[in-house]
């Protein structure tokens, strides 16, 4: 087999599901099937316009919560405890070993760590100055 590399700057997504796709079926042949369950929770504001919200995906039996958003003027509200307590439920219920998640050090680490989470690493200078960090929380086992 001769193989080449091709740089492109603007990739589609049918070359990206084209790198997915093997990707895929080797992680199923090595960690058995998981198709990611998409979910949100929507803040809207009195004209029903999305103002923020809870995005994320249910997958290996984690919950990734990808986007956490509350808007300014509700912050220090409990309108973000709502949202995790909402999202922690959705993974009790789809039996989920536990949640993870990323925030950088000017959003909420600290908010995270009140809400259970522990540190799982980090990247420094990402973005320059500042750092990224990883956070999880495992469940308790359903009874």
């Amino acid at each position: 087999m001769t193989l080449r590399i091709e740089r492109t700057d603007a990739p589609t997504d049918e070359e990206r599901q084209a790198i997915l796709a093997p990707l895929r079926a080797y992680n199923t042949a090595k960690a058995g099937g998981s198709t990611p369950e998409l979910v949100a929770w929507l803040v809207r504001d009195e004209h029903d316009a999305i103002v923020g919200g809870l995005y994320g995906r249910v997958f290996f039996r984690w919950l990734y919560i990808e986007l956490l958003v509350v808007p300014e003027q509700a912050r220090g509200q409990g309108t973000g405890s709502t949202l995790m307590q909402m999202a922690e439920a959705l993974a009790k219920e789809k039996n989920c070993v536990g949640i993870w998640l990323d925030t950088f050090d000017f959003q909420a680490p600290e908010f995270y760590r009140k809400h259970g989470f522990t540190p799982i690493g980090h990247i420094n200078d990402y973005p320059p100055g500042h750092q990224r960090f990883f956070f999880q929380k495992h469940l308790a086992p359903a009874d």
